[in-house]
């Protein structure tokens, strides 16, 4: 089953999710040709492991405390904060405490 993708001119809530980040889920928000947008849920203690993606990324801390390790420098990101990640740059995330993060993906 494909997963559903927010229409052009469609508005997408990324709010804080308090209470409710307990029961979300990572979930795709928008994909085209060149642009990928997810909100991850990631909970205190639980990690993205390292990775590489093409494009450049931005992440984005909508709540809570993450760390991103970037070319092996750990930076922590806290809600309101956004950092860029060059294409091709190995990564990884690592929840702080409980948090959610607005990930673009630039697709080559």
């Amino acid at each position: 089953m494909a997963i559903p993708h927010a229409s052009p001119g469609q508005p997408i809530d990324i709010r804080p999710l308090g209470d409710s980040m307990q029961s979300a889920r990572t979930m795709a928000l928008i994909k085209t040709d060149e642009l990928e947008l997810m909100r991850l849920v990631l909970p205190a203690g639980k990690s993205v492991p390292p990775h590489k993606v093409p494009g450049a990324i931005t992440i984005q801390c909508l709540e809570g405390v993450i760390s991103v390790t970037a070319a092996e420098q750990p930076q922590e990101l806290r809600a309101g904060e956004l950092m860029l990640v060059p294409g091709g740059v190995l990564h990884s995330l690592l929840g702080i405490t409980d948090a959610t993060v607005l990930v673009t993906i630039v697709l080559p």
